[in-house]
């Protein structure tokens, strides 16, 4: 913590509300709560929609030149590309939580300057990063895999993408900070610009201009830079959130209070390009037609498990409010109506995959293994998204029960244990389709043993705030509820 954030318990106590009061305006603590898992999770689900449509229209419009290397470039391309956006992501989640902290006590000067250096953070760490990558980019693409005319495309395309991750930080970073002030229409412009503006431009810069990867490369820059600018609009213009820092010792000030949150939050998002990057790896040596499918797959997966990615960040807030208030057993229900949720979700798209695998082949042009990579995913890996789900409410339900490093711990071990050793098997036994089969089984694995780790983890809190029963749900919240640390993590 920061002096800023040290006051006198007089001063505290004027700006928290007394428990009976925010338990009161409490959203979730009361009603139907499958109702509000839905409701938060469809809501989410549009921001996300948006941006997970850009790497589709890219691949789709690319696989319409019809060249089987230029869609095996994009597949190799994402694979380095998921790592940045991992990193931005987990800054993202570090700045909206103590941006959301200093506002909720009202103390909007704090957070308007915590903004400010969390931007100039996301800023430089993008910026590092970007260099870094930009001078082993085709180093990068031979380790996972990529060879000859995929390759020199990939270049290609990484060389126009990578410079800009700043711009793709800054503008996770503002829209982050739209959330925290609750403005969650708002932040969902950010990435609906995002998604407009590339389909828009890809057209336009890959066949008006004949400019091919290259030109989706150009048209993601630009729908970045639409973004920063919707985001600025929303955040600076409307909200007036951002104050930039007087000096860098403000600024390694704040360092105090958001890399606690934001570190932990990168690694856990690494985890999954880095299982992505060896599966990558290991379909590689089966020819660019397996990895156009592999490129083909990859986006398949966020933009139908869409409700999935933003389940995680939705519930979070069900789960902090119920347990603020010591409401246990609807911190439990919420696991429960989650798991029910991600059951009947992935069901449905399991359908739906299935009976329009055929369509999904000739929209993208796919002949030969890169559609039969295609097929056999839809009919037969799609359904190990039931467990991928549970391992994504997991992530929001142990931040907010305050286990951040078991969110860690699941992840990096599907990304490894639950990959490595299976896909190995699968691709000796089954070949390039074997590694699907060998990344389901990892995900459904550790997909069990995090929902069940999680019962385990609520039965233990509930026991240590109840331990005889006598303890009410006001006496929690005044208690611990108000912490520092509780606040945090129930920003998460």
């Amino acid at each position: 913590m920061t002096t800023e954030d040290t006051q006198p318990e007089d001063s505290r106590s004027k700006e928290q509300p007394s428990p009976q009061t925010a338990a009161q305006r409490g959203k979730f603590v009361t009603g139907s709560i499958f109702h509000h898992v839905v409701t938060m999770t469809a809501a989410g689900s549009v921001g996300l929609l948006a941006v997970f449509s850009v790497d589709f229209a890219n691949l789709f419009y690319i696989s319409l030149l019809g060249e089987t290397e230029l869609a095996a470039a994009i597949g190799y391309s994402a694979t380095i590309m998921f790592f940045n956006n991992a990193v931005g992501i987990g800054m993202t989640i570090g700045g909206s939580a103590i941006v959301a902290r200093a506002l909720g006590p009202g103390d909007k000067e704090l957070a308007r300057r915590r903004a400010g250096s969390a931007l100039l953070t996301v800023l430089g760490l993008m910026a590092i990063l970007a260099s870094s990558i930009y001078m082993f980019i085709p180093e990068l693409l031979t380790l996972i895999g990529a060879a000859g005319e995929a390759h020199t495309v990939a270049v290609g395309f990484l060389s126009i993408v990578i410079p800009s991750l700043p711009l793709l930080g800054i503008s996770m970073m503002l829209a982050g900070f739209l959330r925290a002030s609750g403005d969650a229409k708002g932040s969902m412009f950010v990435t609906l610009s995002g998604g407009f503006a590339s389909a828009i431009l890809d057209p336009i810069f890959i066949f008006g201009f004949d400019m091919g990867v290259e030109g989706a490369a150009i048209a993601s820059v630009l729908s970045r830079l639409v973004m920063i600018g919707v985001g600025l609009r929303g955040a600076v213009y409307l909200h007036n959130l951002v104050h930039l820092p007087r000096s860098l010792k403000e600024v390694v000030e704040h360092w105090k209070v958001l890399l606690p949150i934001a570190l932990p939050a990168i690694l856990t998002n690494v985890a999954t390009p880095v299982g992505n990057a060896y599966v990558t790896m290991a379909i590689a040596p089966y020819g660019d037609e397996v990895v156009a499918g592999w490129a083909i797959v990859g986006r398949i997966i966020p933009l139908s498990y869409t409700a999935l990615f933003a389940l995680s960040g939705s519930v979070g807030p069900i789960f902090g409010q119920n347990l603020g208030v010591g409401q246990m057993d609807r911190v439990k229900e919420t696991l429960k109506s989650s798991m029910y949720f991600i059951l009947g979700y992935t069901t449905l798209v399991w359908l739906i995959l299935f009976v329009a695998q055929g369509w999904i082949v000739m929209a993208f042009g796919a002949e030969g293994n890169t559609a039969q990579f295609v097929r056999y995913y839809c009919t037969w890996i799609a359904p190990s998204g039931i467990f991928l789900g549970f391992l994504f409410v997991t992530n929001a339900a142990f931040n907010n029960l305050g286990y951040p490093t078991y969110s860690t711990g699941f992840n990096w071990g599907r990304a490894t244990i639950g990959t490595i050793p299976p896909v190995m098997l699968g691709t000796h036994l089954a070949g390039a389709e074997g590694a699907l089969l060998g990344q389901a089984i990892g995900n459904c694995v550790f997909g069990l043993a995090a929902i069940l780790t999680c019962f385990y983890v609520i039965s233990r809190k509930k026991a240590d705030i109840d331990p005889d029963g006598s303890e009410g749900p006001g006496d929690y919240y005044s208690q611990r509820a108000l912490s520092p640390l509780s606040s945090g993590k129930a920003n998460m």
